[in-house]
């Protein structure tokens, strides 16, 4: 069954109510070895397509993952690019700023690890949760020295969003592309995963009393995400909502959405010059010769 990328791409200027998005769809494989040999057919397009990047080095390709506690971001990140060359792919987790971020404006630390032209740069979390869990807990800001006038702006969000945007645009403009995915999952698959956290020893490491403590806002995340999406989805940085209640099938899903994002790229090998051919040739001749 083919995954079109379009359907879960959230179209640009379209108020984004998530009650509407589903966190659940139809399966894309029928057994689990149909899954394992999807996702490998997948993979390896990718690390083609990777490799291909890699070597044409005219544009960059930014994924940013984002979702609440347990929705599969890291799974996703690790099946999905498993088969991608580490030299060409860099991750980064952004967690709570450090002091010497917060001395900073609120894109400087994901602006120090944007790829370079021929990479993947890959960010678990990432600029966008300066307009979520800040929005969600304001008091957050507070830790942030912000200017007073800016801070008592009641343009403060609207502002925020135009940053990113802009930034994006800008990123767009010099070659890179960025594809953002949320990885939408349920109140009731959530608890479900936190019981599983709980259960398996091996997973404990895993959960937190913050996990908890943040599911009683849920209806908040999700209006803050709902307008996220609707403020910062455009045609050069789209937001796709992946639905996550199912691993595999989310899986599959992000996988199609990078391969086609690199298909957009019409991505080339350098073209060798007719001088460099020559050259090329006659190096060739000599190892002939020498053996």
């Amino acid at each position: 069954m083919k995954i079109n990328s379009k359907d879960f791409r959230v179209p640009p200027g379209k108020k984004v109510d998530l009650d509407e998005w589903p966190t659940n769809v139809k399966h894309y494989f029928e057994s689990k070895e149909q899954y394992q040999e999807v996702l490998a057919a997948h993979v390896e397009a990718l690390s083609a397509r990777q490799q291909l990047h890699y070597a044409s080095g005219r544009s960059a390709l930014l994924l940013i993952f984002q979702g609440m506690d347990s929705a599969g971001k890291d799974g996703a990140i690790r099946h999905v690019m498993s088969g991608v060359n580490p030299e060409g792919c860099e991750v980064y987790s952004f967690k709570q700023p450090s002091a010497e971020e917060l001395k900073h404006d609120f894109l400087w630390r994901t602006t120090c690890r944007l790829p370079e032209r021929g990479r993947i740069g890959i960010f678990n979390r990432s600029y966008y949760e300066e307009v979520l869990i800040t929005r969600v807990h304001p008091a957050i800001l507070d830790t942030q020295n912000l200017p007073k006038h800016s801070r008592d702006d009641k343009h403060f969000w609207r502002d925020r969003y135009r940053s990113i945007v802009e930034l994006e645009a800008h990123l767009h403009r010099n070659g890179t592309q960025t594809i953002k995915f949320f990885l939408h999952l349920s109140k009731k698959e959530q608890a479900k995963r936190f019981l599983e956290r709980i259960d398996e020893s091996d997973k404990n490491w895993k959960f937190g009393a913050s996990d908890i403590h943040e599911r009683k806002y849920w209806k908040h995340y999700m209006r803050a995400y709902g307008e996220c999406l609707t403020e910062s989805s455009t045609h050069h940085a789209p937001w796709y909502s992946v639905p996550a209640d199912d691993k595999e099938n989310a899986r599959l899903i992000v996988s199609q959405i990078i391969i086609d994002a690199f298909d957009g790229l019409k991505l080339a090998y350098p073209k060798t010059t007719p001088k460099r051919l020559r050259e090329l040739k006659a190096i060739g001749k000599r190892l002939t010769r020498a053996e």
